[in-house]
């Protein structure tokens, strides 16, 4: 199975200049936890609402005048589409992120995936985890 098989590709991307409070705003509405900033064909990096906490709102700063650039995470961590799940554990466990952009070559951000999308992919693969279904409904079932 290829990264292009479990990732996202509906991405919303926020611009560097955007305060932190629309950030938070759009990561509620799109019930997701971080935002790539820049475009698709100019990434520039990552906040994550770990990044929101711990640097925004933890330091007691004025969400509405923080701007994208001054809490993202850079540059953004990326896989191919064609690389295997593995290949992007390895990147995610090496650069200790959780999500990742997913590229079609060097060319542009085409989707996203994250460590929860692999999990549940490679879990619901998992001949255990499978068996261990079976045997549940066939007890529910009796």
């Amino acid at each position: 199975m290829k990264i292009r098989d479990v990732m996202n590709r509906h991405i919303e991307f926020a611009d560097p200049d955007d305060p932190v409070t629309e950030l938070a705003v759009t990561m509620g509405d799109l019930d997701v936890g971080c935002l790539p900033i820049g475009t698709p064909d100019d990434p520039k990096g990552v906040v994550t609402d770990r990044d929101i906490l711990y640097r925004v709102v933890a330091r007691g700063l004025d969400s509405s005048q923080i701007r994208a650039r001054d809490v993202m995470s850079s540059p953004l961590i990326s896989c191919r589409a064609d690389d295997s799940l593995q290949a992007a554990m390895d990147t995610m466990t090496a650069h200790r992120v959780r999500r990742l952009a997913v590229t079609q070559g060097s060319g542009p951000v085409i989707g996203w995936v994250t460590l929860a999308d692999l999990s549940r992919t490679l879990l619901l693969e998992s001949d255990t985890v499978q068996t261990a279904l079976r045997e549940l409904t066939r007890e529910s079932a009796g």
